[in-house]
């Protein structure tokens, strides 16, 4: 499972991670998302990648970047090669992986609906493969009594029986309970850690599924970060963009994560439809949500009917938003093929199907949009714009510009600005 990290991988846990290994401090230097995202862009404008700032041309490519950000800093971030060569061996030994956005196997639905929000690295420990094969997230308060621990459990039995993969957080409450009920019901569970994946790795109820490739662990903080409110609710998105559906079993009114993450979702992102539990001890904030747009969970007694649940709402939200918003959505149990994640080769790694593993038949929204890209990725050798991109393909330009933008979500094709134009990928880039 463990594979050796890629030099743009390197390069970007020196740049944004606290490697906090042996040392606790210089948090502060490290770039922030924005700071690399920007960094990043001029890359792509230089037509470089991450790992040439610790190659061999690497001083003359650290001058130009100092328009984003100053050398000394950079010089200091990337002179980190010590500690980060005992931060890869002490997670090696715990059998965790680090992907970033520069690598094949960085799960694409992250990449296509988060774009530059998607995290630059993630860790793990599990089948990495699990997190393209959506399924339906469950949130809900730590602090909850037996009755709703028990709904949880149901719930993830359901997902199970349904052959959805189950979402969600990892904290004590409601979602270990989903996870727990889906994992003891055989099925495949992706949790989303906001701290301590170090520990949560070691636990003994997630060796046999971690082993056998039933549950992925994942997290975009470092293997031995504490807790910390900014990290639960900055890993939110992840438990959404993750999925096909979210239910939230129960909120607080206008406070806590489950509530914030559930209002992002709604009014904002809208990757996903967000259904809450309904009746007459909903309780407030989930009252409040059906409000704000969430829709009432309708209860589905059995897999199939969950799966039909999931299905109807996506295409109904899908609908009015215009946009192919869910795409990503999968036959239960079937990733997406891990060759077509990226579009650079596919070599042994990380991302590798599991043996004996179907692939999935994509839906036709997700096949027009390969095709498209398969055509833009031979016809734009030269920047175009939006428009011309859109009498090329004899299309509208608004529908020129949510394919574009997938595309770019995919590696597939890169932006360029002053003005807008775009064009195809021709190397790896982040």
């Amino acid at each position: 499972m463990n594979q050796p990290l890629s030099p743009n991988s390197m390069a970007i846990l020196l740049l944004t991670a606290p490697l906090i290994v042996g040392r606790r401090g210089a948090a502060s230097e490290l770039l922030t998302p924005g700071e690399y995202n920007r960094l990043a862009r001029l890359l792509r404008e230089e037509e470089r990648q991450p790992s040439d700032l610790i190659g061999p041309d690497a001083p003359e490519l650290i001058d130009r970047c100092a328009a984003v950000v100053d050398r000394p800093r950079l010089e200091s971030l990337l002179g980190r090669g010590f500690l980060l060569s005992q931060a890869t061996e002490r997670w090696s030994t715990r059998a965790i992986w680090v992907v970033s956005r520069a690598d094949a196997q960085y799960p694409r639905r992250l990449k296509a609906r988060l774009k530059e929000d998607a995290p630059p690295v993630l860790y793990g420990c599990g089948d990495i493969a699990l997190l393209e094969t959506g399924g339906l997230a469950v949130v809900g308060s730590r602090n909850v009594g037996d009755e709703w621990i028990a709904y949880a459990e149901r719930l993830g039995r359901t997902a199970a029986s349904a052959g959805r993969t189950l979402v969600s957080g990892g904290a004590r409450g409601v979602d270990q309970a989903a996870m727990r009920g889906a994992s003891q019901a055989g099925g495949a569970v992706v949790g989303w850690l906001a701290d301590s994946l170090e520990r949560a790795a070691l636990v003994r109820e997630n060796r046999e599924p971690l082993m056998n490739g039933r549950l992925v662990l994942v997290s975009p903080y470092d293997p031995a970060a504490g807790f910390n409110v900014g990290h639960a609710m900055g890993r939110n998105k992840l438990i959404y963009a993750t999925a096909d559906a979210a239910v939230v079993v129960n909120s607080d009114f206008q406070k806590g994560g489950t509530w914030a993450g559930a209002v992002e979702q709604l009014e904002r992102l809208r990757h996903v439809p967000v259904f809450v539990r309904n009746g007459p001890d909903a309780g407030k904030g989930n009252e409040a949500l059906l409000r704000r747009g969430a829709r009432p969970w309708p209860e589905p007694v059995d897999g199939e009917a969950l799966s039909a649940a999931i299905s109807r709402a996506a295409e109904a939200v899908a609908g009015q938003s215009g946009q192919e918003a869910f795409a990503f959505i999968t036959p239960a149990g079937e990733p997406l093929p891990a060759e077509e994640e990226s579009p650079q080769p596919a070599g042994a790694g990380v991302g590798a199907p599991r043996t004996g593993q179907a692939h999935a038949t994509p839906p036709p929204a997700e096949k027009l949009l390969r095709s498209v890209g398969d055509i833009l990725s031979h016809e734009l050798v030269e920047a175009r714009t939006d428009a011309e991109v859109a009498e090329l393909l004899a299309i509208s330009t608004p529908q020129a510009r949510n394919w574009l933008s997938e595309l770019v979500g995919q590696g597939v094709l890169e932006e360029l600005s002053g003005p807008t134009r775009y064009r195809a990928v021709t190397g790896r880039t982040s």
